[in-house]
């Protein structure tokens, strides 16, 4: 019953910080940020009921999917019997993560929204909290019905959240975000569908469920299928070439939803790719494999040069979160452990080091009415905690050893390096080009020649509160990282056990071919 309340509690936040924003603009934050604060209760009380250790003794009561892959907590029950759909939510170490992460970055949404948003102030919250219920919601479906509810339902009120508390460009940016998201997201309708009717002819059972749709056979089908699915997590990741929406996204949103739009929506297609792609279709991932990397490391090149390029602050973050993304997507199709642990920590990581740019970002936009890097300099010596606060993001971002970006990056470049070590070479001259961009936003914002009429007020406590815990995960996770890696392990090796069933059936395979000349020739 904890998963449904964790769902359950931002929705009831929603209502309630919509309602009480009638009687006082105070209220609806602090309704916000108490839901938040239960729901993250909520998760670590369910981190502590994980703590096992890895491959050993599981906790008992747990429900599993074969002999491979066990939940912490699990929920099933029937919603529409006929047609083979249920309320079936599960959670292991994968999401458990994805989840805390959302709780987090949710509190900090509302905290850095504070200031900025003064009208519709509980409109607003509701459209933020139904947003992260949404998320939520994806991260928990095992129904891939119930799993599609929730992937749509997050787009709507973050299409709201842009178009009506954006900035200049708004209703453009905000309508090309829904158009590529909902487009995308038929494919992978089709898909469900096609997974759905194939089951059901080859078994007689027909079902949404994760549990009983892997190991599926698809045939020549399940490249197509595969293919549906792709496409509707790598708009959302991005992926080079399905990435245009991002920036105008990302640069209109007000703080908050950009926090939430690179922190948590960009996830939710890593997590799809994690949990749904590579498990169902463990066949045509493999054959697709190096073209997933070579995607991946296209958006890492791509990206960073774009970043390069770009004098709009929020428009460089943006540009940046396609480079670092591509370090998921690549360590996700280099299909093994190492690769698949760094693009968790680099997913964990990259949320809390962009969402502190994108915070530092709004709130200076917020004092100096403008996102021009020609128009900044100098503030270092007028705001020297916002200065610090942006130096340590920035150098976050290039993956500086001793922060949780680092061990990210360095465990794909190293998982990859067993599958591809042309592309992984590639990939690693990305890393140079991050040093460029972030460089570039601490020297333009912070140093050089000020304007005489230029006046910044630093860091508010409860501003700086927020970059300082920000700040400590990312050196935690940069200097402890096992705690993640021990949770999410089992995880991971169950999701890429089907692909390494399917290599060595392969193998076998051609290895039986070969042979089978040698047994025809002998008399």
């Amino acid at each position: 019953m904890i998963l449904v309340l964790m769902i359950l509690i931002p929705f009831a936040g929603a209502i309630v910080a919509a309602a009480s924003g009638r009687i006082n603009s105070l209220w609806p934050r602090i309704v916000s940020l108490l839901a938040l604060g239960l729901g993250l209760v909520a998760v670590i009380s369910l981190w502590g009921r994980a703590s096992w250790s890895p491959g050993l003794n599981l906790p008992p009561g747990m429900g599993s999917i074969g002999a491979e892959h066990a939940w912490i907590a699990e929920f099933n029950r029937a919603w529409i019997p006929e047609l083979g759909i249920s309320l079936h939510l599960a959670i292991d170490g994968l999401s458990l993560l994805l989840i805390l992460l959302t709780f987090l970055l949710g509190i900090v949404a509302v905290v850095c929204s504070w200031r900025e948003i003064q009208t519709g102030v509980g409109v607003f919250h509701l459209n933020l909290m139904l947003t992260l219920a949404g998320v939520i919601g994806v991260f928990l479906s095992l129904d891939l019905f119930l799993f599609y509810f929730f992937w749509e339902l997050m787009l709507v009120p973050m299409y709201f959240l842009i178009a009506v508390w954006g900035h200049e460009a708004r209703r453009y940016a905000s309508v090309k975000f829904f158009i590529f998201t909902q487009l995308s997201g038929l494919l992978m309708l089709l898909g469900i569908l096609g997974l759905y009717f194939i089951h059901g002819n080859k078994t007689g059972v027909y079902t949404f469920d994760y549990t009983r749709l892997i190991g599926t056979d698809l045939g020549p089908q399940g490249v197509w299928i595969m293919l549906g699915f792709f496409v509707a997590f790598a708009v959302k990741l991005p992926v080079v070439p399905f990435h245009t929406w991002l920036a105008d996204a990302h640069t209109e949103a007000p703080t908050a939803g950009s926090v939430i739009l690179a922190g948590l929506l960009l996830k939710t297609g890593a997590y799809g790719l994690l949990r749904f792609v590579l498990p169902l279709f463990p066949d045509a991932v493999a054959a697709f494999s190096s073209a997933g990397m070579a995607l991946g490391v296209a958006g890492i090149i791509y990206g960073a040069a774009l970043a390069v390029g770009q004098t709009d602050l929020k428009r460089l973050i943006a540009c940046s979160s396609i480079s670092h993304m591509g370090f998921v997507l690549m360590g996700i199709f280099s299909m093994n452990e190492i690769g698949l642990q760094g693009a968790v920590i680099q997913m964990l990581c990259h949320g809390f080091s962009t969402g502190g740019l994108f915070v530092l970002a709004g709130l200076l936009q917020e004092r100096l009415h403008t996102r021009d890097l020609a128009a900044m300099g100098g503030i270092w010596p007028l705001a020297p905690r916002m200065a610090g606060a942006g130096l340590f993001f920035a150098l976050a971002a290039l993956a500086l050893p001793g922060l949780g970006n680092f061990i990210g990056e360095f465990l794909v470049l190293l998982g990859s390096y067993q599958v591809n070590n042309a592309l992984t070479a590639i990939a690693a001259a990305g890393m140079v080009l991050s040093a460029v961009y972030s460089l570039r936003i601490v020297q333009r914002v912070f140093h050089g020649k000020r304007s005489e009429s230029l006046l910044v007020p630093d860091f508010s406590p409860r501003e700086m509160a927020v970059m300082g815990c920000m700040a400590a995960v990312i050196i935690f996770l940069g200097l402890f990282p096992q705690p993640v890696l021990d949770i999410s392990g089992p995880s991971l090796k169950s999701i890429i056990a089907p692909m390494q069933n399917s290599r060595t059936i392969q193998a076998v395979s051609g290895d039986m071919n070969r042979a089978e000349p040698s047994r025809r020739e002998a008399p």
